[in-house]
């Protein structure tokens, strides 16, 4: 609840919202099982672009640094004692969403015969991603966690950005126009993105 709401309207206002409330739980509990969820210990999996990758997990004495590398199907990773195998994880998915963003976005950029001033990734809780005015651009890591198609439409989503800083119907029509199946892509995302996570 929001921090200034009174305790005494906390219950009737979550019985008000109850079958709201228990619909969208069980919506989540559906879209979970349809997407393998990430396990986060040796032998484990994470997802990576519709692929699932099995993790080799070594804790070696002495090593000061992670190292963590994908080996077609998997993921090598060795850590330096106390470090947690998901903080290694996010910062090498971080790593890789730079690498992976990059040259969708300058390809779309390319045929949109726009550019962008600026491209940061993040961590958002409530975004996968944002332009501003100036043309910056901002990217969840997360979304390498779905698949690559979705990655795809939040970048062409951005771009379209550039020319059109808002929703109107204008907006919709250029992105239809770059993207024709935008709905299922949209849709796909606001039905499963709250399990698009590591832990």
């Amino acid at each position: 609840m929001p921090r200034r709401f009174p305790l005494r309207d906390v219950e009737p206002f979550v019985e008000e919202k109850r079958h709201w409330i228990e619909r969208t739980l069980r919506r989540m509990r559906e879209t979970e099982a349809e997407l393998a969820p990430a396990r986060l210990e040796p032998g484990g999996q994470v997802p990576y672009l519709g692929h699932s990758l099995r993790l080799h997990v070594r804790v070696q004495p002495g090593r000061v640094r992670e190292h963590v590398a994908r080996r077609g199907g998997e993921l090598h990773v060795a850590l330096p004692p106390g470090v947690a195998l998901g903080e290694a994880l996010e910062r090498w998915y971080r790593r890789r969403a730079r690498a992976e963003v990059a040259p969708r976005l300058d390809a779309a950029c390319a045929r949109a015969g726009s550019g962008y001033t600026r491209l940061q990734i993040r961590g958002q809780r409530t975004r996968w991603a944002s332009c501003s005015s100036t043309g910056a651009m901002s990217f969840n890591w997360r979304l390498l966690l779905a698949p690559p198609q979705i990655l795809d439409y939040v970048v062409e989503h951005e771009v379209a950005h550039l020319e059109l800083l808002d929703h109107s119907p204008r907006f919709w029509r250029l992105l239809a126009a770059r993207c024709p199946d935008w709905r299922e892509r949209e849709d796909w995302l606001r039905r499963h993105g709250h399990a698009l996570r590591l832990g």
